[in-house]
């Protein structure tokens, strides 16, 4: 498998290079570069900007609402008159969950077709994989999902959730409600594994037992054996960072067991109301979710996403945290743009700090220091009718804390 991706990314650089010596004859830009990075085409009446998401494979239960949620945003920006005086023109890929083709396709969009932005991606390891594509050739990448922290990038802006965001108020929510044990259970990849590494040492210094650790590969279907152990270890909750479609098998193993929210209650970090719909309230009525947005936050501006996204998409259609996030993206990249004057990408990013946004989840703020934004966190309970309930919230944004400096037993973590 290792052979083949290294096969196809150099059959992808040949194919990359073949077409950037065609793009270089006659191509303009709008802009000087000061990067020394690829230079965005401005020079029309249309900036393109990249739409990275996986549409197909284990991924696409999720990714595919994203890809539209940043569509719906591109499509409203440019109703209102685009930005700079240019409307924007959506490149669209698919990442295919599989993470050499993320990069691939990165690379394709930053070098071929010249985009002033990227917007997409959702697990960390696709993250990881296009990480140094953009930060090679000076492109920006907008990320807009949870992610376990202990990153920065000078070429990635994180609207999703840090861990201090999440993760932290999570556990903090169990702990006020006398949860003393927790089993944790996730896919096979960096953000589990990273994630659960913080949370054991949460555990370690507020008095909370982890009874134990289980991993299944990512798209994995087979669940019995996790879910017998979750079972015999008489744990009081569970913490699940499980990503994709193995909720669905996770949880029909979980109601098979006789395991009920009542009775082992499990805090999900990766399932929003578009995979609540997928795998089914008879499996998760009653469950617990951490995010920062629901469906049902209230306020005129989620009133006013809610009713443009069902009206585009459909009105069954929910809509959910990272959705949020990347059509809030979509913005924060607008008025950032239009606070430096330019696309030129190192004025955009000098523009950052401080740009605010009246999203859907309530005020977000970019702190250009890290390049995450201020958030409020909200634990939510699912309902029958399939949306997800606050019953917790920070009472306000939370700074951005990745690499946790505010907090005394992640010292080392990093």
């Amino acid at each position: 498998m290792l052979r083949f991706h290294r096969r196809r990314l150099a059959a992808c650089s040949v194919a990359l290079a073949a077409a950037l010596a065609v793009s270089a004859c006659g191509s303009k830009t709008g802009e000087s570069d000061t990067t020394g990075g690829v230079t965005a085409d401005t020079s029309g009446d249309t900036v393109k900007v990249g739409l990275l998401n996986s549409l197909s494979g284990t991924m696409a239960i999720s990714e595919v609402t994203v890809r539209d949620a940043i569509m719906l945003a591109v499509e409203e920006i440019n109703a209102s008159g685009g930005v700079l005086g240019k409307k924007l023109a959506p490149v669209g890929e698919d990442g295919a969950s599989d993470w050499p083709t993320f990069a691939e396709k990165a690379e394709k969009l930053i070098k071929v077709d010249r985009v002033a932005a990227v917007f997409g991606c959702w697990t960390s390891a696709s993250r990881k994989a296009v990480k140094p594509v953009f930060e090679e050739n000076k492109a920006l990448l907008f990320y807009p999902v949870q992610y376990e922290g202990l990153e920065q990038s000078p070429y990635i802006f994180y609207t999703g959730a840090t861990t201090n965001q999440q993760i932290v108020p999570g556990l903090d929510y169990l702990k006020a409600q006398g949860k003393k044990s927790v089993y944790l259970v996730g896919s096979d990849y960096v953000f589990p594994r990273t994630a659960n590494k913080i949370i054991k040492a949460y555990a370690e210094a507020n008095g909370l037992k982890v009874l134990g650790e289980d991993y299944a590969p990512l798209g994995s279907t087979e669940f019995g054996t996790i879910v017998n152990k979750v079972k015999a270890s008489k744990a009081e909750a569970v913490f699940n960072t499980l990503n994709g479609d193995s909720n669905v098998a996770f949880f029909k193993e979980y109601k098979s067991a006789g395991l009920t929210a009542a009775s082992m209650p499990v805090v999900s970090v990766s399932i929003a109301e578009e995979e609540v719909k997928s795998i089914g309230t008879q499996y998760l009525s009653g469950q617990l979710t951490a995010w920062n947005y629901y469906q049902t936050t209230t306020g005129a501006a989620n009133d006013k996403f809610v009713k443009a996204y069902k009206a585009k998409f459909g009105a069954d259609k929910p809509t959910s945290d990272p959705m949020e996030a990347a059509y809030v993206s979509v913005y924060l990249w607008k008025a950032m743009v239009e606070k430096a004057g330019s696309f030129d990408v190192e004025k955009v990013k000098g523009a950052s700090n401080g740009v605010t946004f009246e999203a859907p989840e309530g005020l977000v703020t970019i702190d250009g220091a890290t390049q995450h934004i201020h958030k409020t966190a909200r634990i939510g309970k699912i309902g029958d009718d399939g949306l997800i309930t606050e019953v917790w919230n920070s009472g306000g944004p939370v700074k951005p804390d990745p690499y946790l400096k505010g907090y005394p037993w992640a010292t080392g973590l990093s």
